[in-house]
């Protein structure tokens, strides 16, 4: 392949896909482009240390020698404007052009924003970029209240980093709980009670009708309900949109991210994608899935790079997750849609407790608060295709090991992979 592999985008996924087919044994040229002027860096600490920390700098993904020395071409601040399927090549903004013999979409995704009167007032903020994280930051020190709008997971990592730091800070969601979309009722509820017991206020089942302006700057947020709240920082965290306006301009299939199959390949054999802006059907669900996570794109991205190489098997890693809010890391595995029963260990009112959810006998995931050795042991064994019954969950860690012990004899290959 003379003209090499691109990767558009240099996130988790993008700076992945070019480690790992260096690691596998490709040997042709490697771009990497990035539409940031930064070395490629960790996304989830913009949300905690970075933007409480004055100090704080960006952590790398990799260090710079790490591109230079292995020839990967590494080029900052380069945003493409078409693919041109039949030459093989990419529009550059600004002029030029990057010819490839494969692609690797890594384009990631974006914040989902709202409409309404006053969005464009400034200290209206959402956060993906380190650009963005370093507005909120210095924004944060100059505001007294700041009203958070979507109670997902960025939103409550920043509601609980603002409110450490002294700020006032309220959170509005419109649904009737935090983290509808993300976990199950009862981890929702410990975290909406830690909270509001370090002083974040949490309004549910309201929505932002507008924001009140002075001088162009955000002053208030009126809700649904007609209360003023007052913010001179507004922070919008109701989702993300994945971005896919490239690849569907170029022809190739979109369903609600860019449609690949079980080798990351695209409905263009030649144009893989991975990460956020990638859909695809789940091996352990058997649905349609887009997956927003480190986890997801680092793992797709060493399959895409293991395909390019010819290699053949399937995508199967196990979903992870994790998410740090205040005094709580919440982890998960699996992926838990579908279940009908649960089980609990530890105590919620210790700050530490696991739910195994289950659909029928079937273990389908694991949602921990401070309980990391249920987090990692739930990961090998989902990983094996273990599962154990409730019964034995139920019986404790000791017998939950014990159990995965005696699977592992069993079957050990499979319990190693």
């Amino acid at each position: 392949m003379k003209n090499g592999v691109v990767i558009v985008g240099a996130g988790h996924a993008g700076v992945q896909a070019a480690a790992s087919l260096r690691e596998e044994g490709y040997d042709g040229p490697v771009i990497l482009a990035g539409d940031e002027n930064e070395l490629p860096y960790h996304k989830p600490p913009l949300s905690k240390t970075f933007i409480k920390d004055a100090e704080a700098k960006p952590q790398p993904l990799r260090g710079e020698a790490f591109y230079s020395g292995n020839a990967i071409d590494y080029r900052p601040g380069v945003r493409i404007d078409r693919i041109d399927v039949c030459a093989r090549r990419l529009d550059v903004s600004g002029g030029g052009t990057l010819a490839f013999d494969r692609l690797v979409l890594a384009t990631g995704s974006r914040p989902r924003l709202l409409r309404f009167e006053g969005a464009e007032l400034a200290g209206v903020v959402s956060l993906r970029s380190l650009a963005d994280a370093r507005l909120i930051r210095e924004l944060s020190a100059q505001s007294e209240d700041v009203v958070i709008l979507g109670g997902g997971f960025i939103g409550l990592e920043i509601a609980a980093t603002l409110r450490a730091a002294g700020r006032k800070v309220t959170v509005v969601e419109a649904l009737e709980r935090l983290l509808g979309r993300a976990v199950a009722p009862a981890i929702a509820a410990h975290v909406l009670q830690r909270l509001e017991a370090m002083g974040v206020r949490v309004l549910t089942g309201t929505t932002i009708v507008r924001l009140d302006g002075e001088g162009g700057r955000v002053r208030a947020a009126v809700t649904s309900d007609g209360e003023r709240l007052p913010a001179q920082m507004v922070v919008i965290g109701i989702g993300v949109v994945p971005n896919v306006e490239l690849a569907e301009a170029a022809g190739i299939a979109i369903a609600n991210g860019i449609r690949v199959d079980q080798h990351m390949r695209s409905s263009i054999p030649e144009i893989l994608a991975v990460g956020d802006a990638a859909s695809y059907r789940h091996w352990f669900t058997g649905g349609d899935v887009r997956l927003e996570s480190v986890q997801n794109a680092t793992d797709q991205a060493r399959l895409a790079a293991r395909t390019i190489l010819g290699h053949t098997e399937p995508y199967s890693a196990v979903p992870w997750f994790w998410s740090d809010i205040g005094d709580m890391k919440l982890q998960m595995v699996g992926l838990t849609q579908g279940g009908d029963s649960h089980v609990v260990l530890g105590e919620p009112a210790e700050n530490k407790f696991s739910i195994y959810h289950y659909a029928g006998d079937r273990l389908l995931g694991i949602e921990s608060v401070n309980r990391p050795a249920d987090h990692m042991l739930g990961r090998k064994m989902l990983g094996a295709g273990f599962s154990p019954t409730p019964q034995t969950v139920a019986a404790g860690a000791d017998a939950l090991k014990g159990a995965f012990a005696g699977f592992q004899t069993i079957e050990p290959a499979k319990a190693d992979a």
